[in-house]
């Protein structure tokens, strides 16, 4: 499958740790994904994960408060419906991935893979933090690919950037209990000082290293926002065996 991608593009990869193609996916496919997340988000259609459970900053406290049933994410988005399979196993999207990771790609099932949502009143905020965190591989060298199924802005809980932060070696000090930055540190301050904070629309993917420092802030609108969000790693970055990340199996492709 040929990628999308000219050298300064995998270049501009390698240094930010993050890659935006604009206009990737149609808008019909688009709104497509957007009906079956709305549909499966009013009927409750199970795995989901609540607000309540992950207990971040602001989350209502357990599933019976107020807001409770927030969702957070559409889990096993690939087992969920075909027009979200269509999109992981997009020709373009896998082609893309393997420009920049150099080699053919597996699609993980047991991280992202899901539709994320943010609400407006109870969808909370995310701290700065890296994906791999919680991934076991080799190397901590995945791809995490996010695709906007509607508008992404600061206003509705858009995704932040600290570009290189890829690159960067972070002592375990800097970083709190649940592995996100600890922002009343002057360390970490001037870090976030440097994010950048792309607006996005429908069928704008972006393509960020798992080492990549991002967040996103609270949805002040008054419109869910909704986002499809694969993970792939390189066939040489096999999962640990006996991990989580290893537990949930995996689509590779050639």
């Amino acid at each position: 499958m040929a990628g999308v991608l000219t050298t300064s593009q995998i270049e501009q990869f390698a240094q930010q740790g993050y890659l935006i193609v604009r206009g990737m996916a149609s808008l019909g496919a688009c709104a497509t994904m957007r009906a079956i997340a709305a549909e499966h988000l009013r009927a409750a259609v199970a795995p989901l994960e609540y607000e309540a459970e992950v207990g971040y900053d602001g989350a209502p406290a357990s599933l019976d408060a107020p807001g409770g049933r927030t969702a957070r994410r559409l889990r096993n988005a690939w087992q969920r419906h075909a027009c979200f399979r269509a999109w992981g196993e997009d020709a373009a999207l896998v082609g893309t991935v393997r420009q920049l990771l150099g080699e053919a790609p597996c699609l993980t099932l047991a991280h992202h893979n899901c539709v994320m949502t943010k609400h407006p009143d109870f969808g909370t905020a995310t701290g700065w933090h890296r994906d791999i965190r919680y991934w076991s591989f080799a190397r901590s060298e995945l791809i995490s690919v996010w695709l906007a199924l509607g508008p992404e802005q600061a206003s509705n809980g858009g995704l932040k950037f600290i570009p290189g932060s890829h690159r960067l070696q972070i002592g375990r000090e800097r970083l709190d209990d649940l592995d996100f930055l600890r922002p009343e540190l002057a360390q970490n301050q001037a870090l976030f000082a440097q994010h950048v904070a792309p607006a996005l629309q429908a069928g704008d993917v972006v393509f960020f290293h798992s080492g990549l420092f991002h967040a996103a802030g609270r949805n002040d609108s008054d419109t869910v926002k909704l986002s499809l969000v694969f993970a792939y790693r390189g066939v040489s970055n096999p999962a640990q065996a006996g991990s989580r990340s290893a537990a949930a199996g995996e689509i590779c492709f050639d």
